[in-house]
């Protein structure tokens, strides 16, 4: 049983290890090697194939992790407190800063094909999140009910990579594309825009 167990923890610790080398370096140069992750994990290729029988079962993990990252900022954000249409901006802020850390790995990602089903699933707890705080303002009164909460989703989403193209391209910078982003979406869903 002990020994099951520190098996167990240790291909935990290697899977960590090759998913933080993989982040970390495919951020830097998005066609690095499965050798080069293993060797920066500290791992064999082998231990790498274990665990990821392709790279693209590699990719589709760091995909989940950065994914998980934001998440995680997201839900430290404090959804269910104060205005909705604040709680709506401390969530892109989250967001934003996250897919900030990882420019050319996201940038590598979304030029990939992808199963729409499989994609959807994968930013299943991202929407998830959109909609409760859109339904939330929409319960009271904040944002306009007319429309749908899965098309304001599917807008503030769109809305979002329009954002991060613009800034990616160099037409925007990072902030001038935040705040276009912000000042759109609070117009599409009815609630008052910032004066500042």
């Amino acid at each position: 049983m002990t020994q099951a167990r520190n098996r167990r923890a240790d291909a935990r610790r290697s899977r960590a290890a090759i998913l933080d080398a993989a982040v970390r370096l495919l951020d830097t140069n998005p066609e690095t090697g499965v050798e080069a992750i293993a060797t920066a994990a500290g791992v064999t290729r082998q231990t790498v194939y274990a665990h990821f029988p392709s790279r693209e079962h590699l990719l589709a993990a760091v995909v989940d992790q950065v994914t998980a990252e934001a998440v995680a900022a997201m839900d430290a954000a404090d959804l269910d407190t104060g205005p909705a249409a604040d709680a709506l901006l401390r969530l892109l802020e989250a967001g934003r800063r996250t897919s900030g850390r990882y420019p050319v790995l996201l940038r590598k990602i979304a030029s990939l094909p992808v199963d729409p089903k499989a994609d959807q699933e994968r930013h299943a707890p991202v929407t998830d999140r959109l909609k409760r705080v859109i339904r939330r303002g929409q319960e009271t009164g904040e944002f306009d009910a007319r429309l749908s909460i899965d098309w304001l989703v599917a807008v503030t989403v769109k809305l979002g990579h329009a954002a991060s193209e613009e800034a990616d391209a160099g037409r925007m910078s990072d902030e001038e594309a935040a705040q276009a982003l912000h000042t759109s979406i609070l117009r599409v869903i009815g609630a008052p825009t910032p004066t500042t």
